[in-house]
């Protein structure tokens, strides 16, 4: 007989529950890839703890997600004035309907990821290629579609990819404003459950607390409000009463970035391996076209079959092979990564320095790349986090305010920019010599360049 209903054992929400048709999806090919991709890169080598994997985190999106929909679709949080906004509400065979096209979008929604997710994404797609078009197209694909088309009632792929991917990364797709709505839920800026199941799961796995906050307090708060007092637009919004778990969910967020995210040797390690991938991809390409994948030189496989066949394994196995031989390609950016020998940080961002040159540690780069060599010196400016959305707040009395009104700690909460120059090992004590004799002279003439 078969089983129409699961449950997953999971160390964040306890369980997931899925139904029959999600139990197909988590079978397919395009889901299990996910059990080989890991959730944050190279970051294990740093906290041994965080190995765990893009399909757990997936399965969390996926509970959430469904959980929160079950929250703003409850019939007393719905105002007349939402139901005004939101017509689609007013059918009734909307909302089950959508339950199903969120949560199958909540667990498809990383499926495009490459081998160490975001590790080399920017760098190692052709032009136009991201891990959100790479979704799209597996949602689209005749496997999944062949799920799809068998629900019952069937469900529109192209819903799937708008929730999955949101109106920003699809801005060919019309989106009405239920499906804006919607889609926010999986990858808002304020309340995506993507954030906030990685936020919880990464805190969980690396050891590091300040990633975890109330977020049971948060989803039951979560409403569907005006953007703005009288406005015709809707969002996602939340009643005073979750002020404080949403204001605990932008300190993790910030902490987590500044303590794990932006860490200078996840940063520096991530380096190495996208150093390995330029040198080993075009090897390990031209085995994949005789298998008939289409390629793109120096890039990873963006057809699907090739994309379906490239995971975490893969790299790893060429990086222990490349870290025995010296004449295989990548083999030092291998070493680095297997002998654990990374860039030492030669230079970290100083407020104090950034008076005299905005991109001081572009500047030490600079001349530290004249000094020693390219090849010895690494520069890593992450982008500046907004860790704190605004979002509209139900006061008490009923007035619609904007969060960074409602709340002095998101208001001032202003993302940190990093900077960091490392440098070869075999050259740190020299560097770090030449760096304390040099600093201001390079800061001072940079900074007269800048004006």
């Amino acid at each position: 007989m078969t089983k129409l209903f699961h449950e997953i054992r999971d160390p964040i929400h306890v369980f997931i529950h899925l139904d029959w048709y999600e139990k197909k999806v988590l079978d397919s090919r395009p889901f299990q890839r996910l059990r080989n991709i890991n959730q944050l890169a190279l970051t294990y080598l740093l906290y041994p703890g965080a190995t765990h994997k893009r399909f757990e985190h997936s399965l969390g999106v996926m509970e959430l997600a469904g959980r929160v929909f079950d929250v703003i679709t409850k019939s007393s949080n719905l105002t007349d004035e939402v139901r005004e906004l939101l017509p689609d509400l007013g059918n009734p065979n909307a909302l089950p309907y959508y339950r199903c096209v969120l949560r199958m979008a909540a667990l498809c929604h990383d499926i495009g990821h490459l081998p160490f997710s975001h590790a080399a994404e920017d760098e190692l797609l052709p032009k136009g290629w991201n891990h959100e078009r790479l979704s799209r197209e597996l949602i689209q694909s005749d496997e999944m579609c062949a799920i799809w088309k068998d629900m019952v009632p069937p469900l529109n792929p192209e819903h799937i990819v708008k929730l999955a991917v949101g109106a920003r990364k699809a801005p060919d797709l019309h989106f009405s404003k239920w499906e804006v709505i919607l889609s926010e839920i999986i990858v808002g800026d304020a309340f995506g459950v993507d954030r906030i199941d990685y936020l919880l799961r990464d805190s969980h796995h690396t050891g590091v607390a300040y990633g975890k906050f109330d977020h049971y307090r948060l989803v039951d708060e979560l409403r569907i409000l005006p953007s703005f007092e009288k406005s015709t637009e809707p969002a996602l919004g939340i009643n005073a009463g979750g002020i404080y778990s949403a204001e605990a969910l932008a300190l993790a967020r910030y902490f987590m970035f500044s303590q794990v995210y932006y860490h200078p040797i996840r940063l520096i390690y991530d380096w190495h391996l996208k150093d390995f991938l330029r040198a080993w991809l075009p090897h390990f390409l031209s085995a994949r076209s005789a298998q008939g994948s289409l390629l793109q030189e120096g890039t990873f496989p963006t057809d699907l079959e090739g994309h379906l066949g490239t995971t975490d394994d893969e790299v790893n196995a060429a990086i222990r092979l490349a870290a025995a031989d010296p004449n295989m390609p990548g083999h030092d950016s291998a070493e680095c990564i297997m002998r654990h020998r990374h860039f030492k940080v030669l230079y970290e961002r100083d407020p104090q320095d950034a008076k005299v040159h905005s991109d001081p540690g572009a500047a030490i780069a600079r001349a530290a790349e004249l000094e020693f060599g390219t090849d010895a010196v690494r520069y890593s400016k992450p982008k500046v986090k907004n860790v704190a959305g605004d979002f509209p707040v139900r006061e008490r009395d009923g007035r619609i305010q904007p969060a960074i009104s409602v709340s002095e700690t998101l208001s001032k909460l202003q993302p940190t920019a990093m900077e960091f120059v490392f440098i070869d090992p075999k050259l740190e004590s020299k560097a770090l010599e030449w760096k304390e004799s040099n600093r201001a002279k390079i800061l001072a003439a940079a900074g007269e360049e800048e004006d």
